[in-house]
């Protein structure tokens, strides 16, 4: 059982899909230090690269993504174009440099765009890209998919498709304006499988407007029978003053902390008790999966994607708001979709802000996500009693312990997690002016 504890779960933490966080991009940091990054790469690095399409041919009210309507063709051609042209910029700037092991395409929804034109892409990336059968992912809605898409994405070799579920509870569905009958996830499973894509993931949320245990219990029990490979349970966040579209959700319909950590609690003892293995905080996998196989090797790393087992030490992000990320660097692309084409159209690399990331912030940064990934941290030797000072709380309440140099999350205290790795941020923890020993 988890234990609940309000007080520490009251104060909003990042996410952590990286260190530093985003909240720390600048403008001064941009094309230029992203055009050095790419030069730095060499022939033989992994790369891993990330296809943003922000197109969604209905809005969701609870989406936070970067997305608008794809009711335009005219903006959607265009936005294709410079997409294609920055994807020659860059592949220009490598030099066939870097090895691409991983193609993800997202969203927004790729399926928002024809099939052909995700063809095209994906034939651009392999042909300007050193890529020999790369992994190739992609997010759908499945509100937008067809039986062409399930021709296209098996002549692709598309390997993993993610799909946007959410709940199954027709009430809730209307509460955050995505109608999605069951028949109609069934319909798209079932048509992957035909053509062998197995690689399934369902994105499902709890923190629901009108959401109750019981509608929770439904959309895990049609998900448990689906069997994807993958499920992601997500936690809603409401921030109608950031994201406006959010306003049309009632805010007083929403569960209160305590239910929300209720149905993070069952949704976790549900998929593990389903046979699925827990990854990070959020993340469960099918002990075939790779995922599930990264997490017992305790390779899992973590990126704008979710929980991953790629371990490419580079990303490269195309698209509006898209981010590349580097050892040493991390980069977003202009978010504005018309400005991101008039940027790209003057041949210039798109990225506006983002941050250095230093030694010290590399080694909080791999604190961070070992703590998250692995549930555990090494610590130096010199760092072990003022860690353990600043954690002492944590300590106390049985959230986490001390396996030799080894800070350790209970099982009790995984719903705290990023908390505890909250500590370890420069700007936002206990520990954010204290120098960590390099371990």
């Amino acid at each position: 059982m988890w234990s609940y504890h309000p007080d520490l779960l009251a104060r909003p933490v990042p996410r952590y899909t990286s260190y530093p966080t985003a909240m720390e991009f600048t403008d001064d940091v941009g094309a230029e230090a992203y055009g050095e990054a790419l030069d730095r790469v060499e022939a033989a690095t992994p790369l891993s690269l990330y296809v943003h399409i922000p197109f969604c041919e209905q809005i969701c009210w609870y989406c936070g993504c970067n997305t608008g309507a794809a009711g335009r063709k005219q903006r959607l051609a265009d936005y294709l174009a410079a997409l294609q042209s920055e994807i020659a910029l860059v592949a220009k700037r490598l030099g066939g440099r870097g090895r691409v092991r991983r193609i993800a395409f997202g969203g927004g929804s790729p399926n928002a765009i024809a099939p052909v034109e995700l063809v095209r892409l994906l034939d651009l990336l392999l042909t300007l890209f050193d890529a020999h059968r790369p992994d190739i992912s992609v997010e759908l809605d499945p509100r937008g998919f067809s039986s062409d898409w399930a021709l296209v994405l098996a002549a692709a070799r598309v390997t993993r498709v993610s799909l946007g579920v959410q709940t199954f509870a027709p009430h809730v569905q209307q509460a955050i304006g995505r109608i999605q009958p069951l028949s109609h996830i069934e319909r798209v499973v079932a048509a992957l499988r035909l053509r062998d894509i197995d690689a399934i993931n369902f994105d499902l949320m709890y923190g629901l407007p009108g959401q109750s245990l019981a509608d929770l219990d439904e959309t895990l029990d049609e998900a448990i029978r689906l069997a994807p490979s993958r499920i992601a349970l997500f936690g809603y966040a409401h921030l109608p003053d950031m994201i406006p579209r959010q306003r049309r959700i009632d805010a007083t319909d929403l569960p209160d902390a305590r239910l929300r950590f209720e149905q993070a609690e069952r949704g976790y003892e549900r998929l593990t008790q389903a046979g699925y293995i827990p990854v990070g905080f959020d993340h469960f996998a099918l002990p075939g999966d790779s995922l599930a196989a990264a997490a017992a090797e305790g390779s899992v790393n973590r990126n704008f994607q979710g929980f991953t087992d790629d371990d490419a030490p580079v990303l490269i992000g195309f698209g509006a708001s898209a981010i590349s990320r580097f050892p040493d660097l991390i980069v977003q692309n202009e978010k504005r979709a018309g400005h991101y084409r008039d940027v790209v159209a003057e041949d210039r690399l798109a990225a506006v802000r983002g941050v250095y990331s230093g030694s010290e912030q590399q080694r909080r940064a791999g604190h961070i996500r070992d703590l998250l990934c692995r549930g555990r941290t090494l610590l130096g030797a010199g760092d072990q009693m003022t860690v353990r000072q600043a954690l002492g709380e944590y300590e106390r309440r049985g959230l986490i312990e001390w396996d030799g140099a080894d800070l350790a999350i209970c099982d009790r205290g995984l719903p705290y997690v990023r908390h505890v790795a909250a500590e370890f941020d420069r700007l936002r923890g206990s520990l954010g002016r204290t120098r960590l020993a390099n371990v």
